[in-house]
């Protein structure tokens, strides 16, 4: 029997093995120039730099793609243990190392607020619960019954999942900086901190259990060894190829329509596409089901993103791997992003200098960077084309004022991404970095469903389904299909 996956992110790559190791024909369809989605290598001047998520837990969702055919993940990637995992920057100077160990987390904590010490250790325990009942037991349930999201409803009121994680967090901690230092876990898969459901404070639990790492070579050295791992196991690859549209007939996706002509057929199709997306331009047939219908029209739609990428004629020998410069303002920048939808004169950044841990990203003496500025998504009215120049240079401007003193002088090789960007070449809807935000309302049944309503032999993964935005979300997504789909007898 044939399969088709269209869209090479992580959610895509996982399902295409899974797949194959269940005996399907495969074939991995992506518009990109290579696959990986969103975590494109971008080389420029000699610098490199990963285009998408740097941050790397949960391993054991890789090992298990290459246990899969009897193959160790260890065999071909390299990952190398970060410390401190996250270095926060605030605006008056001072800086809170997190991670390491729970030991080097708690010295931090005591060093800056030592009241807060016994609320650091209430904080990580409840976040085990959570991480027990989101993460172990709901990650990789198919949520396509509200019977079984009925189910969970007692349990997940118990976690005190009906508060947000900033609300969560202030109720263990005291300190201000540390409130927001460890409030910011849900900007990593799209969602503000004073609207996201406190189920994602298990993020706290999930890195402090795995670690938090980089892989030699990047993240785009990760997608080159399940590249190779499919070359090994026959998976057809198909770059530079846009699926145009699916051909469905009496609720049965017939096959694929690519923008040059060509038609593809399969068994079943496995769609990495954003859902939004998906069903809004790519089924242009399908009479949508009330609930796909509702969830389109009120769906709430993550942060955009402005990337900034550039390397220097000097080396930053001070700044750590992931650096998170935080802004005077904290809750009504983020309003100013997902309410009020404008640009505002402040903000955060997140700042990664791979040439930290791994020299090749940069000609000798030299380092790479890119910075991550979330921004308003598409439904405001900002005009990129003028705006992003702007930005750029308030960016550096900021940059060369506090962590990397004279970088105006020593910046070489920049360019930028914007929503408009992440619109164009990911069909990301509104150009959100992270599809749907991470609201309650949009968790579990209430997200787009992993098989799709309708249609019967249609499958999603990725960012906009459940579980969730980043790799181990969108990783778990390709286990939820993989349990829904029957092995190829």
């Amino acid at each position: 029997m044939k399969a088709v996956v269209i869209g090479a992110g992580f959610g895509g790559l996982a399902s295409a093995l899974r797949l194959r190791a269940k005996g399907y024909s495969v074939t991995l369809i992506d518009r990109c120039d290579s696959p990986g989605g969103r975590a494109q290598v971008f080389e420029k001047d000699g610098f490199i730099h990963d285009a998408g998520p740097t941050v790397l837990t949960a391993p054991f969702l890789f090992e298990e793609l290459f246990e899969l055919f009897g193959e160790k993940m260890s065999d071909h990637i390299t990952l190398i243990p970060l410390k401190p995992w996250y270095r926060f920057v605030f605006s008056d100077g001072e800086h809170f190392d997190y991670g390491g160990s729970a030991e080097d987390t708690i010295n931090e904590i005591s060093r800056i607020s030592p009241e807060d010490v016994a609320g650091y250790k209430s904080l990580l325990a409840h976040s085990e619960r959570i991480f027990d009942i989101g993460f172990t037991k709901l990650a990789e349930r198919p949520f396509d019954s509200f019977f079984l999201m009925f189910k969970q409803v007692p349990v997940l009121f118990r976690l005190g999942s009906y508060r947000t994680v900033w609300q969560f967090v202030s109720s263990h901690l005291k300190n201000d900086k540390l409130k927001r230092a460890f409030s910011i876990q849900p900007l990593l898969v799209g969602g503000n901190p004073f609207d996201t459901t406190s189920i994602y404070s298990l993020i706290h639990f999930l890195e402090n259990s795995f670690g938090v790492f980089f892989a030699k070579g990047g993240t785009g050295a990760v997608v080159r060894a399940l590249l190779a791992l499919m070359e090994r196991q026959g998976i057809n690859i198909m770059m530079q190829k846009t699926v145009s549209s699916l051909h469905i007939e009496n609720g049965q996706v017939l096959g694929v329509h690519i923008e040059n002509g060509d038609y593809i057929k399969a068994d079943i199709f496995v769609s990495n596409a954003d859902a939004p997306y998906l069903y809004s331009s790519m089924m242009p047939t399908l009479k949508l089901p009330f609930m796909t219908k509702t969830k389109l029209a009120q769906a709430h739609y993550s942060m955009g993103l402005f990337v900034l990428y550039f390397g220097t004629k000097r080396t930053y020998d001070d700044v750590a791997h992931h650096t998170i410069i935080m802004g005077d303002s904290y809750e009504e920048l983020l309003k100013d992003i997902f309410h009020r939808k404008v640009l505002n004169d402040d903000f955060s950044l997140y700042l990664h200098r791979p040439t930290a841990t791994d020299k090749s990203f940069a000609p000798p003496d030299c380092d790479s960077f890119y910075v991550l500025c979330p921004v308003p998504n598409l439904k405001a009215k900002i005009d990129w084309r003028q705006e992003g120049e702007k930005l750029q240079n308030k960016i550096i401007s900021a940059l060369s004022k506090s962590v990397l003193p004279g970088l105006e002088e020593n910046i070489v090789s920049n360019f930028y991404m914007t929503p408009e960007d992440f619109k164009d070449d990911y069909r990301s809807m509104f150009g959100a970095g992270f599809s749907i935000a991470p609201l309650f309302r949009q968790s579990a049944w209430f997200r787009f469903h992993n098989k799709a309503e309708g249609v019967k032999n249609l499958y999603l993964v990725g960012a906009g389904t459940h579980p969730g935005a980043g790799l181990p979300g969108v990783l778990s997504s390709a286990k939820v299909v993989d349990a829904m789909v029957e092995r190829c007898r």
